[in-house]
Formats: structure tokens, sequence, C-alpha cells
């Protein structure tokens, strides 16, 4: 294992992570608001971090294969811890557990929040919060692949952080594919915070809830979240911002290439649209003969909360919790479905629930016919025995670590409704839950080992559980 590599890679991590500081200093000296000097503490603290740990002489041999998850696994933790100091020095919390649950919450752009009252909060902290979901939303570690000239070829850095099964290059160099695509994301950004402010949304406002929508994050500077707003032209901007969201960024390079077919053609985003429909169509059913008599407001609220919880950001235009427990459900699959792979979404992804299913059809057709030989085809391309054998291993993985969390939340007390869905929730990197932990409530309320237990499945969930597994358990020697 190369330590002085890790230790230089965090280094320079913790030195982007101090220059990302500047904005919200920036920000809280155009508010004039006292929290701009816990930023500049807060950057200072975090650069000399940095700049000791780059001290580090990095080796021209690169990083080993296993090093990469250590880096990717260190690097997102390192983040969150310094990622909570202007939380505590601001004074937003005194319990240093529930700054660093509300910092991996933003980097991990789950969303779920320890905060009560977010109209009491500076705008310099707001812009914090949702700054930390855009930094974490296209990834800390390809950000650092894309400036970091050192890091231009690892390709094991990019897998470890990013997600989905198959990880395909959109350009031929790993640096040139981590800029196109925080280009793409940036300009993404761009646009709906152009959207937002001429349809009436403050620039702050704008720009807070661009950043949590094509992260996929879901922080608001609204404890109504965008149910504060009642309006629908906003609503519907940020269901199209949300689907774009939880679509694969390959298909979004390859429509600005305007290769159409590709994306027409492609399986998983066909999946996708055909999930978040079919959902649709009986939550509003379900909504219109059991709650409002109103269809097109059961269409406009099951939109919204369906796109929201599919492309897991989790912003909220109405209390579900309400909801009849038939549309409940409905919602709680689709926590664990999530959005496409390549996107900012979390969740098991919808090209594993593709294969899975294929998998367990082509299961069914050898019983059918022995000596049959039948491949298991995504977008035409035969998927890998290999890749196939990792999503079910994938999956196992995942269903055993909610089962193991929700039963340990349940142990503290935590009702089973609430444990299995904020579990769900975090493990999704979805925001909120049912019942405890609904899109109107926090998880504030929480014991303090939940929560911990809670930011752990976050991580886990964005990084798509083998990579803080493969740090665990490798040999270290």
């Amino acid at each position: 294992m190369n330590i002085k590599s890790i230790l230089n890679i965090l280094g320079n991590l913790l030195l982007i992570l101090a220059i990302s500081m500047l904005l919200p200093i920036i920000v809280g000296i155009y508010f004039r608001e006292e929290d701009a000097f816990v930023f500049i503490i807060s950057m200072g603290i975090t650069y000399i971090s940095g700049y000791l740990l780059k001290s580090f002489k990095y080796n021209k041999n690169g990083l080993q294969y296993k090093d990469g998850f250590v880096v990717v696994t260190l690097g997102w933790l390192l983040v969150s811890i310094y990622g909570a100091f202007p939380f505590l020095l601001a004074g937003v919390f005194t319990n240093p557990i529930d700054a660093f649950f509300e910092s991996v919450s933003g980097f991990t752009t789950t969303g779920a929040t320890v905060i009560m009252s977010l109209e009491s909060l500076s705008h310099t902290i707001l812009f914090w919060r949702s700054l930390t979901h855009w930094l974490g939303g296209m990834g800390i570690i390809v950000m650092t692949i894309a400036i970091l000239p050192q890091l231009a070829g690892n390709m094991n850095l990019f897998i470890a952080e990013v997600s989905g099964p198959l990880h395909n290059r959109i350009k031929p160099r790993i640096q040139e594919t981590a800029k196109t695509l925080w280009i793409i994301y940036i300009f993404l950004t761009f646009i709906q915070v152009i959207l937002l402010y001429g349809n009436g949304l403050p620039l702050f406002e704008a720009v807070i809830h661009s950043f949590g929508t094509i992260s996929s994050g879901g922080f608001s500077s609204r404890v109504l979240s965008v149910k504060a707003y009642n309006s629908i032209i906003i609503e519907v901007i940020m269901i199209l911002f949300m689907f774009i969201a939880g679509t694969n960024f390959n298909l979004i390079y390859s429509f600005f290439r305007l290769r159409i077919r590709d994306v027409f053609y492609d399986e998983e985003l066909r999946l996708y649209i055909i999930l978040l429909g079919t959902a649709i169509l009986m939550i509003s059913l379900n909504l219109y003969f059991n709650v409002y008599h109103d269809l097109a407001l059961a269409i406009r609220y099951a939109c919204f909360q369906v796109v929201s919880i599919t492309s897991t950001t989790g912003f909220a235009t109405v209390d579900y919790n309400t909801w009849p427990p038939f549309s409940r459900w409905i919602l709680l699959l689709l926590m664990f479905i999530g959005g496409s792979a390549g996107s900012t979404a979390g969740g098991i992804k919808v090209v594993r629930v593709q294969v899975l299913f294929k998998k367990g059809f082509q299961e069914l057709y050898h019983l059918l016919h022995p000596r049959a030989i039948k491949k298991i085809k995504v977008n035409k391309v035969v998927v890998s025995e290999r890749v196939s054998t990792s999503i079910l291993g994938f999956f196992f993985l995942y269903i055993i670590v909610f089962v193991v969390a929700t039963v340990t939340l349940s142990y503290f007390g935590v009702d089973i409704i609430s444990s299995i869905s904020a579990v769900a929730s975090t493990l999704g990197n979805i925001g909120p839950g049912l019942q405890l932990v609904g899109p109107l409530k926090t998880y504030l309320s929480l014991p303090d080992l939940a929560k911990l237990l809670l930011s752990i499945c976050m991580m886990m969930g964005r990084l798509e559980i083998y990579t803080i597994l493969v740090f665990i358990f490798m040999d270290w020697e």
C-alpha cells in the first residue's frame, strides 16, 4: 500500500475543500453576516491540515488497486468531518454528532437534516449546506481527478466513487471524462438557476434549490421545502431537473452531442420512464379516490413526489405521511430502486434492477430449456458473468445492510415503519422517510448512536457499499 501517495491525495482533497469555503465567505460578506468569520477559521483549519498531508510525496508509480478504495473512503470521511466545523463554530449545533450527521447528509446528497428551523439560519450557513450537496453530487474524488494531473489516468479512483455496475468513459482519458462531467453538471445548474430566478424565486433561493436538485440532494432554505412556494411553474421546473439528475450523465452528454438515437434506445432510461409513469398513475388514482377528489391536484402531487423520491432528491410539496398506505408503500419501494446508474441519484439503480429481472428470467428459461444458451443483454450488449454476479452480490449486501441497520435502529426504540423508512432513505441517499422522519420532520429526535448508524448508512449508500466494505475487510499488509 502506498501510504505517502494516499496521504498526498487526501491533503489535496482538503485543500480543494478549503478553497471551496471561499464561496460561503463571499456570501457572508455580501449579506454582512458574522458567520463569514466562521468560514475564515474553518478554511484556515482545513487548509493547514491539507497542506501538512500534501507534504508527503506522491509516488510516481501511482496507486495500487486497493489504494483507490482507501483514498475514496478516507476522503469522504475527512471531508465530512471538516465540513462539520462551520456548523459547530457558528453555533448551529452544540452536539458534534449532529454537526457530523448534517455534514455527511450534505456531501452524500442525502438531504436528511437535524435542523428544526431553517429560516433562523444565516444565508452563509444555508449556502454551505447546499454547497456540500453540490460538491458531493458529482463526486469530490471525480473533481479531484479533474484538477490534479497526477491522477489523470487513475481509473481505480473513478470506479470506487462513480455509481453503477458499468463504467463507460465519455472521453478516452479519465481526466477528460471527469472534466466533461463537471462541465455538464455546472451548465445544468446554471440553467436551472436562470429558470427558477426568472419565474419568481429570489436569486439566493434559486441557487440553493438548484444545488439541491442537480445533485439530487434536497436541502432547502425553507422548512416546508418546495411546498412553501405553492407554484406550479416552480414545481414543473423542479420535476424536469430532478428527472435529469436521476438520468445517466453519459446520456445527457449524448443528448448535447445530438446523438439522440443513443438516448432514445437506452433500455435503462426507458425502464426509468416506465417506472416513473406507472408509479405516478397508481398513486394519482389512489389519491383521487381516497384523499383529494381532484384529479389535477392528485396528479400534481403524485408527479412531484414520485420524481423526487425516485431521483432520490427528497424535496416535498406535500406531507405524504398523510397519504393512504398504498401510496406510501409505493414511495418506499421507489426509495430502494433509485435513479439511473451514472447519475447523481442513489438507491440500487434501475439498471441493476433490470439485470436482476433478466437474470431471474434467464434461470427460469434454463429450467424450461436445459440445453439452450440465453445471454443477458443491456442495450444489445452482453452482460458478462462477472458483472451479473457483481450485481447479485451488491443486491444481497444492500439487503443485508438494510436489515441489520433497521433491526439495530429499532433497538434504540424507534418504531418499525420509521426504522424501515429511515434506513431505506439514508441508504438510498433520499432524505425524508415516513412517520417519525417524514417530509416535514427531522432526524433530531433520534438518539446519537442512531444518528451515527444512519451516517454510516448514508456513506455506504453514496459509495455503493462495496467501496467501504473493501476498505474494512482488505488485507492491510
